[in-house]
């Protein structure tokens, strides 16, 4: 985290007043500072200051001044601030929630010491630390106050942990104490944690550790348990101070520490686990930091300092943009503040386990934030700022959101749906599914509270495409499976979760009730579904028809309307709810009834008292009515009778509502009688159970209650004596004969015969019964009596009676059952007849009868036929020989077989009617066969042709036609018939026409005429099959063209043309297509090399998934090897078969060979893990080193063939050296011997015997010496073995020559070993003359080598001094150099020391030369253009040394054209007074003088700095052998001068001195001797001009036009000086080089000098003064009296003179006093540093001056 200065907030005061405390409000919009005057400031979050108001002391009589504030602090809802006094109280003020509410005290807590620290961690707690040493609480709810723990000593620093659920409290004996009100688990120790070595006044407690500091100068963090962790120590640094204040970022990741004029900053590392201390803000002249304050989102942090200032600083790790419209602000690792631009509105996300966020993005039409850290997922709303951190593993950044939901993010990764509601830090749950479509997901969490139920939160998903899941998420159980048998597309939940709404793919919409798991289809063709907001309303559209479910309860009752257009949403808002339309382009609201949606409402809420209401406005309606029965049902089963008794009446069910009205009598009496609910009464709740007619319920309730009397009342009052007589035989009743006798007579009384008659039969009494039952009108039930009763039956007069009776009530069949018992078959004949009862009739008449069945059959039949039965009917009529009747009942029954039997059994006449009937028949069953043979039948062949046409059976009609019709009638019949029937798109029908008349070409021309290519084909294939291939080809050929392709392809692979099928899709980009016709028709590889094609076009993973999904990855690989198609054969291996790879690289280095590339195919071999093959290539074409390093790299079995080989080509050209070599590495050193023995090199052939073979040495060197003898010349290496051989035998100096001998041989150690051998063995051996001059001889020799360490020894062995210290100075080790010339000739060390210093300079090493030479070293700096350090260097010498060089920097700066770098220079060092310094100091003056945009306040620092280095000079000059010198007189003017322009700047910068500034510019002009004289008039001008002097303006821009024309001219001889006689001003002026003025300005002025001429009002004559003299001019031109200048204003001073110390200096006292008001009312820093160089110049400044300290 770093700290950036943002603004002061408080401006600081010149002494001390220090900030005492500060506080940030919770809600980040207020921030509280109190000052030592005891007053609040308020400012909002921007740091605008918006109030005020000022603290009140516990007791007025010891003044306003009694106390100080030592503690503030904001409430957690950030209306009250808490306030600490030293005079023993706290006050709380509230301060309400908008800027400007009145100040109110709320609470105050006298205490018995000084409040010393203040914290407000929780609501109504608030933490406060007193000087006797206790930490209390005071409670704001209560305003009572208690000690949470004593110590003896004042509590000097008082701070809460992240959660503020802890306090820690630093005492000034160095005591920290730790408490907490809730340790959230972590199971730390309370109770004196640490004893800090001082009071610990700097004291923050972070997520990790407690950070603690004060007056030791040292920060100490300390671990959980009090273990120090880390220490950081400034004790030893001087500038730094006691520590007084520090403060936890909110995050606790980073703390703040203040001291003095200075902040440091501690950050935590999660990944090292310890504090890293950050660049450290260094703020001069701030003083020491009092209070600090963090803003509670970690973004700004306020530091209050000893002289009443407030400063506030950025804090930030980093900033970024996202999509330029949110400010992502990184406060702290775990802690983001994300800022939306547009609104400003802030939302800050933090992870509450400290872990590191490491990205966020937003989301969800950017509302919702996503973040991750190692371990958790951080979500959230910004609308409602609603936050979630939940525990998550990475998974890649694979997961899906969906934020369809506002309460809930659904989060979809890997198969696995998890829901997180926003402001929860738990998953709410978490399921399997495949379907991350919103629209399959549906999730309510609390959207409506109902009555009876905290939470509920219900899910609803597929588990697969065909079941539905609902799960409680609360309690993570399922509450509901529904497997339907198709596929669903749509599903969502109520908003309470109790009825899912479901569609599936056939669009028919089903109601699910999760209670109750039953299912409804509510509508079919159901194109769009949603649940009204806020309500159970349901509205769908099916077709043209909205649909609106009012009361879902009764799906069935649904309202609909006609639309004419799509549904395309919803907008419930401002008391109304509408369904938007699309109608063509406009949309039409069609608005709902919103008083229906209440009443839903209201039900599913629980509020019947408001449904009731809301009823009773609506008129009644079926919905209305729908909805009473609803409201009645519902607070029936709630118990609310009243309710219950107003919706019966409203229904009109008049005796229900009479029912409740005595019903709630009853319970409100109970109530009155023994209070509590009236409704639980028994009577209540038995009335209750009649009411739903559970009469056993209610008997039941009564019998419990033993009020059996009640039971008996309730059955007796709805006249069901039966369960009344039953309770009363059950419980033993005295009254049930009584009872009993009552029923019957009730029975008799209310005339109910029938029931009474069945009393007295059940009891025995037939008579009666029977007597009963006829006075009820009840003949059959007597005559049931009578039959089943034979002793009745002899009663004549009973039978009479009840036949009479039976008769009368036309119960005929009854009553012939009774005549037929008494044996009357007439009567019984008559009777059944009457009655229908033929069947009966029948049977009587073929026993008593016979000659009367036939017409009773047709009389059976008749009435069958009345009754409809006409199948019935037939048989009957055919019993009774009635043929036509009998036909007409078979077709009027559609019995067409019965009816063509019938018909086939009459004569011709009577049929042939009747036949065309029955072909109609079979005609419509397309039955053409049957139905042709009835029409013959009935002469009616004309019909039967007409079925045929219509049928479109056209042959059968042409056969039957030609029967009938000339051939060529029934052709143009056809024909015209065809051509009606293609007109009307009846192309079959055509077509069947015209070849039935065998025309088959037009039915061709008609199928191609209209693109019926299939047709065509057929016909041709038919009529002319040796033209079908072509007809396929060019059939193919023009779909082609109309880009039908399938179509095309079907005609091209009947035509036998399947490549140009293939090509067809491959030139359309249809590879699928392509590859099926050339798998399916193109023989065994040609699917292959269309699916290589095919892969090769698509590239990359989509090929390799392609061939994988084909099986012919492999395949492919190959051909791409085959066909050189390297690369993409790599990309597939790579991507799949990296198996395969090794072979295709070995193919491709194959190729890449047989191409000559051969490092190519190197490569390739060897990634092919064939290193061999890559060494046979290069042995064969002879690259043997190439093959070496392959052999040695990748194969090192081959490593000795390849060097034995590179060998022979070696000896081959001679090279014996390179051979040996190559054999010795190849381990073959007899070989090596062969060959050196071959071409007679023996002392190499002797070396290698005696290294590698020394069996052989013996015999060799005898060989040798036989060959050397007759050669007698010898190699290096034998004169090495030969001095080797000398040595052995003794004789040294032959030795010593024969190794002298040894010259170069390519192994420079060898020489070496040579030439130190023949030194050593001189020195040992030889004497002293002899081994000197060895040496003498050697030591060159090992030099030249680079030998120079034993160069040098072997000369010390002689006592050669210099010669070894000329060894190790060329060797460059020069301290070894110095160690021999001091320990053994002193007279050398410098000559080592000069050699030293000239290697220093030829290798350029500054630096160390310094140490050496000072002066060579700046030099050698001054060479190199290293100013910065020559000057740095210098400064660390003396005063000459330095000046020197700064001069030499000076004139080179000068040179490069930077005079203002070169003052800088002397600003810093000092202005000498060496006379070879002046021209620089002249050129300085000349060059800023002569600078553009010198002339403005802002230019006043580089002038101040000019005059002050020429003041420094001219002190110099005076104390010099140049005082009084014209030099020293120039410099006093140049300084003159350049206190003018300083001052001159310092006018410009304050409005009240701008005459002054004028006065200055004009002074000047008597100085152009020194000055450009074009820029000085040009700038006195327009100053004049500015303050109004027009005749000065007009005469001084005159004079600059007319230098301008002199310096374009180059000669001043033209100019008129009449303006400037008697002034002082110089005519005598040098001429400027160029033009000092741009040429606008110049033309600005030349435009104005014209205009002021032309106007002719002014003079031209300069203002005098009471001299008669010009105001400016010093010297009087009348008396030549001079008079002393002005230092404020350069004017002459004549009268009202201030006299300084200094002579020659003084000021006219109203320009002087004019100045010091001007300082006084504008605090001018730059126009006191006037007064103050005047004060120097002037040696002080008169008494009556104003301080400016």
């Amino acid at each position: 985290m770093q700290l950036k200065h943002l603004r002061t907030l408080l401006s600081p005061q010149d002494g001390a007043a220090k900030v005492t405390c500060m506080a940030w409000s919770q809600n980040n919009a207020k921030f509280a500072v109190c000052t030592v005057d005891r007053v609040v400031l308020l400012y909002d979050e921007h740091g605008e200051r918006r109030d005020k108001f000022s603290t009140k002391p516990a007791d007025m009589k010891y003044g306003r001044k009694s106390y100080m504030v030592k503690g503030m602090a904001f409430s957690p809802d950030s209306t009250k601030i808490a306030i600490g006094q030293t005079d023993n109280i706290i006050y709380v003020y509230k301060i309400g929630e908008d800027w400007g509410d009145k100040k109110v005290i709320c609470n105050k807590f006298i205490q018995t010491s000084a409040v010393t620290c203040l914290q407000w961690p929780a609501e109504y707690i608030i933490v406060f630390g007193l000087a006797e040493g206790k930490v209390r609480l005071a409670n704001s709810k209560t305003n009572k106050s208690s000690t949470i723990y004593g110590t003896d000593s004042y509590v000097v620093s008082l701070t809460t942990n992240c959660s503020g659920k802890g306090i820690l409290s630093g005492h000034a004996d160095g005591t920290i104490v730790r408490y907490f009100f809730d340790d959230e688990g972590s199971g730390e120790s309370q109770g004196k944690l640490v004893n800090h070595p001082c009071p610990p006044y700097a004291l923050a407690w972070a997520t990790n550790s407690i950070v603690a500091a004060g007056c030791d100068r040292r920060i100490v963090a300390y671990g959980k348990e009090g273990h120090v962790l880390q220490t950081f120590d400034y004790s030893r640094d001087p500038l730094e101070r006691e520590f007084t204040t520090a403060a936890a970022s909110p995050g606790g990741q980073s703390v703040v520490l203040g001291s003095y004029d200075r902040l440091r900053v501690l950050n935590w590392s999660p990944r090292r686990n310890i504090w890293e201390e950050a660049k450290p803000k260094e703020i001069a002249n701030l003083y020491t930091i009092t209070a600090l304050a963090w803003k509670r989102d970690g973004s700004r942090l306020c530091a209050g300092t000893l002289c009443g200032g407030v400063e506030q600083f950025d804090c930030c790790l980093r900033r970024s943009i996202y999509k330029n419209k949110f400010e992502l602000t990184y406060v702290g690792p775990s802690q983001v503040i994300v800022k939306n631009l547009s609104s400003g509105t802030r939302v800050v996300l933090k992870s509450h386990y400290g872990y590191e966020v490491e990205e966020v993005k937003i989301l969800g039409k950017e509302r919702y934030l996503v973040a991750h850290t190692s371990d958790t997922l951080l979500l959230g709303d910004l609308n409602t700022n609603r936050l979630s951190e939940v525990a998550w593993q990475g998974s890649g950044g694979n997961e899906k959101y969906f934020f369809e939901n506002e309460n809930v993010c659904m989060i979809f990764n890997a198969g696995e749906l998890t829901l997180v509601e926003y402001g929860s830090n738990d998953t709410l749950g978490s399921v399997r599914t495949e379907f991350m479509n919103p629209h399959l997901i549906s999730v309510r969490i609390n959207e409506r509270r109902q009555r009876g139920m905290e939470d509920n939160k219900k899910l609803a998903y597929l588990v697969d495409i065909k079941t539905i899941a609902i799960v409680d998420l609360i309690g993570g159980y399922n509450i509901g499976t529904i497997s339907h048998e198709s596929r669903v597309d749509w599903l969502e939940l109520n908003e309470t979760g109790h009825k899912l709404l479901f569609r599936d793919r056939k669009l028919r919409l089903h109601l699910y009730d999760v209670e109750s798991c039953s299912k409804t289809m509510i509508l079919n063709f159901c194109s769009y579904v949603q649940w009204v907001p806020g309500s159970d309303v349901l509205v769908a559209q099916n077709r043209n028809n909205l649909c609106v479910w009012y009361n879902i309860e009764a799906p069935e009752r649904v309202t609909t309307s006609s639309i004419r257009g799509d549904v395309v949403g919803l907008e419930r808002g401002g008391g109304k709810t509408e369904v938007m339309v699309t109608e063509g382009v406009t949309t039409v609201a069609y608005t709902l009834d919103e008083g229906l949606i209440e009443f839903g409402t209201a039900i599913e809420d629980g509020n019947y008292t408001r449904a009731t209401a809301f009823l009773e406005t609506l008129e009644m309606t079926p919905e209305t009515e729908a909805m009473w029965k609803t409201l009645s049902k519902l607070s029936l089963e709630a118990k609310q009778l009243h309710i219950a008794e107003r919706c019966f009446s409203a229904l009109g069910h008049v005796a229900k509502a009479r029912f409740l009205h005595e019903t709630n009598e009853i319970a409100d009496q109970v109530s009155r009688e023994y209070g509590g609910e009236g409704t639980d009464s028994y009577q209540v709740r038995a009335r209750l159970a009649m009411l739903e007619k559970n009469y056993k319920l209610a008997e039941m309730i009564f019998l419990e209650q033993n009020a059996v009397e009640e039971a008996m009342d309730m059955y007796q009052e709805l006249h069901r004596w039966d369960e009344c007589i039953a309770v009363a035989e059950a419980k033993g009743h005295p009254a049930l004969e009584k009872l009993r006798r009552g029923y019957y007579q009730w029975l008799m009384d209310t005339q109910q015969e029938e029931r009474a008659g069945e009393l007295q039969e059940s009891q025995g009494d037939g008579l009666a019964a029977i007597s009963l039952y006829l006075k009820a009108g009840l003949p059959a039930k007597a005559a049931r009596l009578v039959l089943n009763r034979e002793e009745l039956l002899a009663n004549t007069e009973l039978v009479e009676h009840i036949t009479a009776a039976l008769i009368k009530g036309e119960l005929y069949e009854r009553a012939g059952d009774l005549f037929e018992k008494i044996r009357n078959p007439q009567q019984a004949l008559e009777c059944y007849c009457k009655g229908s009862a033929f069947m009966k009739a029948v049977e009587l008449a073929r026993v008593a009868f016979p000659a009367e069945v036939v017409r009773l059959e047709e009389a059976w039949g008749d009435h069958l036929v009345q009754q409809k039965q006409l199948d019935a009917a037939i048989n009957h009529y055919i019993e009774a020989r009635c043929s036509i009747k009998a036909i007409e009942a078979a077709l009027g029954a559609r019995q067409w077989k019965k009816a063509i039997y019938i018909l086939d059994l009459q004569d011709r006449n009577t049929a042939s009617k009747y036949y065309p009937r029955v072909a109609q028949h079979y005609a419509s069953l397309q039955e053409y066969e049957i139905a042709e043979e009835l029409y013959t039948k009935g002469d009616r062949t004309k019909d039967a042709i007409d079925m045929y046409t219509q049928a479109g059976r056209w042959e059968q009609a042409h056969k039957l036609a030609m029967k009938c019709m000339r051939p060529e009638d029934v052709s143009v019949l056809y024909i015209t018939q065809a051509q009606e029937m293609e007109t009307q798109g009846k192309y079959r029908e055509a077509e069947r026409l015209y070849v039935t008349v065998e025309e088959p070409d037009l039915a061709i021309s008609m199928f191609k005429k209209h693109k019926l290519y299939d047709d065509m084909i057929r016909l041709v294939g038919k009529h002319h099959p040796d033209l079908l291939s072509d007809t396929h080809l060019h059939l193919g050929k023009e779909l082609e063209a109309e880009g039908r392709l399938q179509e095309a392809e079907y005609h091209y692979l009947e035509a036998q043309e399947w490549k140009a099928t293939v090509n067809m899709y491959r030139s359309n980009g249809l590879w699928e297509e392509a590859y099926r016709v050339a798998k399916a028709h193109g023989g065994a590889n040609a699917h292959k090399h269309v699916a290589y094609l095919w892969a090769k076009s698509l590239g990359g993973e989509a090929a390799v998934r392609l061939l994988n999904k084909l099986g012919l990855l492999e395949a492919a690989i190959d051909h791409a090897a085959d066909n050189c198609s390297f690369e993409f054969a790599f990309e597939l291996s790579r991507l799949a078969l990296k198996h395969k790879t090794p072979e295709i690289h070995l193919r491709y280095a194959m190729y890449l060979e047989d191409e000559g590339k051969f490092e190519e195919a190197e490569t390739e071999f060897i990634k092919a893990g064939k290193p061999k093959e890559a060494v046979l290539m290069f042995v064969h074409n002879q690259d043997w080193e190439a093959a070496q390093r392959v052999a040695e790299a990748h194969d090192p079995d081959s490593v000795a063939e390849v060097l034995v080989g590179q060998a022979r080509g070696a000896l081959e050209e001679k090279d014996f050296q390179k051979a040996e070599g190559l054999l010795l590495r190849a381990q073959r050193p007899g070989l090596a011997l062969n060959y050196y023995k071959e071409a007679g090199l023996w002392s190499d052939a002797l070396r290698i015997c005696k290294d590698y073979v020394p069996g052989q040495l013996e015999a060799l060197q005898e060989e040798y010496e036989r060959e050397a003898t007759k050669k007698g010349a010898r190699g290096m290496e034998g004169l090495v073995e030969q001095a080797r051989q000398w040595e052995q035998a003794g004789e040294y100096s032959r030795a010593v020559d024969c190794y002298l001998k040894v010259r170069d041989t390519g192994s420079s150690s060898l020489v070496e070993k040579c030439w130190l051998k023949a030194a050593e063995l001189s020195i040992k051996f030889l004497p002293p003359p002899r081994s000197l001059e060895v040496v003498r001889a050697v030591g060159p020799q090992l030099i030249g080598i680079g030998k120079h360490s034993a160069a040098a020894e072997l000369y010390l062995n002689l006592d050669l001094v210099k010669e070894a210290i000329d060894a190790f100075i060329e060797g460059e080790e020069w301290n070894k150099a110095k160690r021999v010339a001091k320990e053994l000739d002193p007279r050398y060390e410098d000559y080592v020391d000069q050699c030293y210093k000239e290697f220093l300079k030829s290798q350029g090493k500054v630096d160390s030369l310094v140490g050496v030479d000072v002066v060579a070293a700046l030099d050698l700096y001054v060479e190199q253009g290293q100013w910065d350090k020559c000057i740095e260097t210098a400064t660390k010498q003396n005063y000459k040394i330095l000046h020197k060089y700064v001069a030499l920097y000076a004139t080179h700066l000068i040179r490069e054209g930077g005079y203002a770098q070169a003052l800088a220079l002397y600003v810093q060092h000092g202005a000498p007074a060496n006379p070879q310094n002046f021209n620089i100091y002249k050129r300085i003056f000349t060059d800023m003088v002569s600078s553009p945009g010198t002339n403005s306040a802002e230019a006043y620092h580089n002038w101040a700095d000019l005059r002050d280095v020429l003041f420094n000079l001219c002190e110099n000059l005076v104390k010099s052998s140049e005082a009084n010198s014209p030099a020293h007189e120039e410099f006093e003017t140049m300084l003159l001068i350049a206190h003018y322009y300083a001052t001159r700047s310092a006018a410009q910068s304050v409005k009240e001195l701008e005459t002054v500034a004028a006065k200055l510019s004009v002074s000047l002009l008597r100085h152009t001797q020194l000055l450009p004289a074009d820029k000085a008039f040009y700038e006195a001008g327009i100053a004049a001009k500015a303050v109004g002097w027009e005749n000065m303006a007009f005469i001084f821009l005159n004079r600059f036009l007319d230098l301008t024309d002199a310096i374009e001219e180059g000669t001043l001889d033209a100019l008129d000086h009449s303006d400037f006689q008697d002034t002082d001003i110089p005519f005598e002026v040098p001429l400027p080089a160029k033009q000092h003025v741009p040429e606008a300005q110049r033309e600005e002025v030349r435009d104005w000098v014209l205009t002021v001429s032309m106007d002719q009002r002014l003079e031209q004559v300069l203002p005098r003064d009471e001299r008669g003299a010009y105001e400016a001019s010093l010297v009087a031109a009348s008396t030549g009296v001079r008079a002393l200048p002005c230092l404020i204003t350069g004017y002459p001073i004549l009268r009202n003179k201030i006299e300084f110390k200094r002579p020659g200096k003084a000021a006219n006292k109203k320009n002087w006093n004019k100045f010091l008001m001007a300082i006084k009312t504008s605090h001018s820093p730059v126009c006191q540093d006037v007064l103050k160089f005047i004060s120097q110049w002037c040696g002080g400044l008169p008494s009556t001056s104003f301080s400016f300290q």
